[in-house]
């Protein structure tokens, strides 16, 4: 990141959340800043806000970032008889 550039906090998650978001948006050439107080690490969970990871980027990939993260992946139906919507069996 250019230094002093201004960073945007795009959302908020849970730790190992967030670190999925970093991941997700740094894939796509984002640079990603978390931000967040130790108890979220030490302690391992949120309660109303506290520890709550701040996932920020720079105000030019705001936008990006954001239409990024509205993309929603569906995971394929797994039927009973092993089988996944397609009708292909599921491999071993």
């Amino acid at each position: 990141m250019a230094e002093k550039e201004k960073l945007v906090t795009i959302c908020s998650a849970k730790q190992i959340e967030a670190q999925i978001i970093k991941g997700r948006l740094e894939s796509e050439g984002i640079p990603v800043l978390l931000s967040y107080d130790s108890s979220s690490v030490v302690f391992g969970f949120t309660v109303d806000g506290l520890g709550e990871v701040k996932i920020m980027v720079p105000e030019r990939f705001a936008e990006q970032a954001r239409e990024i993260l509205e993309v929603k992946y569906d995971e394929p139906e797994i039927r009973e008889d092993n089988q996944t919507e397609t009708g292909e069996p599921e491999p071993d």
